[in-house]
């Protein structure tokens, strides 16, 4: 794995391709970029082939051991790896401890022990179980154990401390099995920069990691409502500054359009897209615009849309921007009353099959009646609008249009028009 950086905006930015993925090394991925958030495999609601009849999709699949554990006597009695086992086609495999779509309960970690939550209950595993399921599951790269529990605004000093020498400790052993394990041969891992609100854990945290030989980080308990976001920028420059430039950052749990703005910012490279997910479960469309197009007709007709979609969204209710399971100001509600009767594409322009070939009034009367092909058209749509939104922020990045773009998704955070 090697990230080759083109360019680097304003010192923190960073544009760039990470290349050599997978164990053959064919695959790349531009950065900043997003991984394909998966459920086993599966980007829910979606089939493979109805998945790729999307362009520009993510060359990365992330899937988790929240979802794997249960299954690791049968992926062992498999013997060939996850990849092959949920049918998946010519992929990048990352594998990370927890679904960052569904928050797990706190209190259960020790100093030898880390639990993930299946569909079963808590699964605990050690170290050693941890690297049993990776030698299972077979990835391409893969999130080191670790101790993620001191997100919360309320954790003690002493106990954030705690979280980043367990971490350390993990991140140690996981590396002595792997290197001595003949089926993990080629796979790379990602070391967890820990430390809660607490500055100077956080930079300890990352000094030491980057000792490590890790392929890249993965910064974790900064994730959407654990705090404010002028705090959590704060600790993401002070770690990045730690961290090598040539190894790419992850960062966990963020998935909101304003805060992957702020986040790359701050020098973040990699997201994991887990939000068209969590909107197509709240029965609503991702309908922000991010196209920076000079065209001047084309900016008056997009303005008259935003302006539209903002008054959308603020009749929708107040909007809880901390709240992950809450409606954002990025999307509308499908399921209201007034989209009964209108009869256009969820966002004009959009080159979604949805977008195509459906209306806000079709989508509303699926919701309403509870169809499932209702997830299916959602999904498709929110993934696609998605990948757009970081695709236009590379071509931002490269052509000196970032303040543009970040104006233009804040006005639409912000209500104005």
């Amino acid at each position: 794995m090697k990230l080759e950086l083109s360019r680097v905006v304003q010192g923190r930015s960073r544009l760039g391709v990470l290349k050599r993925l997978g164990r053959a090394g064919q695959h790349s991925l531009e950065v900043p970029g997003c991984l394909l958030y998966t459920h086993l495999g599966t980007v829910p609601h979606l089939t493979q082939d109805t998945l790729h009849t999307q362009s520009n999709l993510p060359s990365v699949t992330q899937v988790t051991l929240s979802n794997i554990a249960e299954h690791q006597e049968v992926l062992e009695e498999f013997k060939d790896g996850f990849r092959k086992f949920s049918g998946l086609h010519d992929t990048v495999l990352y594998c990370s401890l927890h679904d960052p779509a569904t928050p797990c309960p706190t209190g259960y970690t020790t100093n030898k022990t880390v639990s993930v939550w299946g569909s079963g209950g808590r699964i605990e595993l050690t170290v050693a179980k941890f690297m049993t399921l990776q030698r299972a599951v077979q990835p391409d790269w893969y999130q080191s154990m670790a101790d993620g529990e001191t997100w919360q605004s309320n954790t003690s000093r002493k106990r954030v401390r705690k979280s980043v020498d367990r971490t350390l400790a993990h991140l140690d052993e996981c590396l002595l099995v792997h290197q001595k394990s003949q089926e993990l041969e080629g796979v790379e891992v990602f070391g967890a920069v820990e430390g809660g609100d607490i500055l100077e854990e956080r930079v300890r945290s990352a000094r030491e990691t980057a000792k490590r030989p890790v392929a890249g980080f993965c910064l974790d308990g900064l994730q959407t409502g654990s705090m404010d976001q002028a705090l959590r920028t704060q600790l993401i420059t002070a770690v990045t500054k730690e961290l090598p430039e040539d190894k790419p950052r992850l960062l966990q749990g963020v998935g909101r359009p304003d805060e992957v703005l702020e986040c790359v910012d701050a020098g973040v490279d990699l997201f994991e897209s887990f939000f068209p997910f969590q909107v197509t479960e709240r029965g609503c469309a991702l309908c922000f615009s991010f196209d920076v197009s000079p065209d001047p007709e084309r900016a008056v007709l997009e303005l008259d849309g935003e302006k539209e979609m903002a008054g959308e969204t603020q009749q929708n209710g107040d909007l809880n921007l901390d709240d992950q399971t809450q409606m954002t100001s990025f999307e509308i509600n499908l399921k209201d009353k007034r989209y009964q009767g209108d009869f256009r594409p969820l966002v004009e322009g959009c080159g979604c099959y949805c977008c195509k070939n459906h209306q806000r009034a079709y989508l509303h009367h699926l919701l309403v009646t509870n169809e499932l092909l209702a997830g299916v058209l959602l999904m498709i749509h929110n993934t696609a609008h998605y990948h757009g939104f970081f695709s236009a922020l590379r071509e931002a990045l490269a052509n000196d249009k970032l303040d543009l773009l970040k104006r233009r998704v804040l006005r639409e955070r912000d209500g104005q028009t």
